[in-house]
């Protein structure tokens, strides 16, 4: 397949290094396009349920895409959200083409766009909730799979998948919303400091809408997730538009998930000792 060019992309809420990261479609995504810019927008790697019985080559494989458009000329940012905090306190990171940061402001054909996360409005990230979100996000991996066992019977039945964790969530990022207003208030924000765009990710629902106040307009965009929905932010001539994972329009994956080899036996001499205490 033929590389598509764009001028930037956006993705967030990958969550590598989870039962619910879609890595070998988010391969064939990536695998699609070439990007001036990818900014990836927290999330990444999710740090709350990090596991090293747990890193499938798949998602490994996704790193080394995302490294492979560095050696190629692409400018990667690396927004930290709250599942990879850790790497927060490394935050202004700059080597060659890569960027590690908390927030970003972008000058794109003459127009403000702010980029952040978005946890930095979300009560349930704070203090003692916090805890009860990574409860919640262990919880929602043991969903992930379970409703994949669903749809494996479903699917030996000849009846249509359904989508319980999808559901599930959106019903809890209705009450989140509802509580802590992220679109609103980031929004708003944005109006103040004269911003034409505001981007953010962390409630896996992707939108592209204008909010309006008092005081002026802002275009507010999400990214969405690769956990459920499978879309990123794209912009090319001028323009922003989302794009949604359709699996009709790739070919069929040769992708194979294997557990990495170790090989330390080797016929050649790497280092030659004369004397052992010297």
């Amino acid at each position: 397949m033929e590389r598509r060019s764009l001028d930037v992309v956006v993705l967030s809420d990958v969550h590598l290094g989870t039962y619910g990261c879609r890595a070998k479609e988010l391969l064939n995504y990536l695998r699609s396009i070439q990007p001036a810019m990818l900014i990836l927008n927290g999330d990444i790697i999710d740090g709350w349920q990090f596991s090293k019985r747990f890193f499938p080559s798949l998602h490994m494989q996704v790193i080394k895409e995302f490294m492979q458009f560095i050696t190629n000329g692409s400018r990667v940012i690396y927004i930290t959200g709250n599942h990879d905090e850790m790497l927060r306190k490394y935050a202004d990171l700059h080597i060659g083409h890569f960027t590690l940061t908390d927030k970003m402001v972008l000058e794109i054909d003459q127009q403000m766009t702010w980029i952040f996360h978005g946890d930095v409005f979300d009560n349930t990230t704070k203090g003692s909730a916090r805890m009860i979100a990574k409860l919640g996000s262990n919880g929602y991996g043991f969903l992930i799979l379970f409703n994949r066992l669903v749809n494996s019977l479903l699917g030996f039945i000849g009846r249509e998948k359904v989508s319980i964790s999808k559901k599930i969530m959106a019903g809890v990022n209705k009450a989140v919303a509802k509580v802590n207003d992220l679109e609103q208030i980031a929004s708003e924000l944005a109006i103040k400091k004269k911003y034409d765009y505001v981007i953010c990710g962390h409630i896996h629902q992707p939108s592209m809408k204008t909010i309006e106040n008092a005081e002026g307009k802002v275009v507010y965009l999400n990214s969405g997730d690769w956990v459920e929905h499978m879309t990123a932010l794209e912009y090319e001539n001028s323009n922003w538009r989302m794009f949604e994972y359709n699996p009709k329009d790739f070919p069929v994956s040769t992708q194979v998930e294997s557990k990495q080899a170790f090989n330390v036996v080797t016929d050649d001499i790497t280092i030659h000792l004369s004397r052992l205490n010297s």
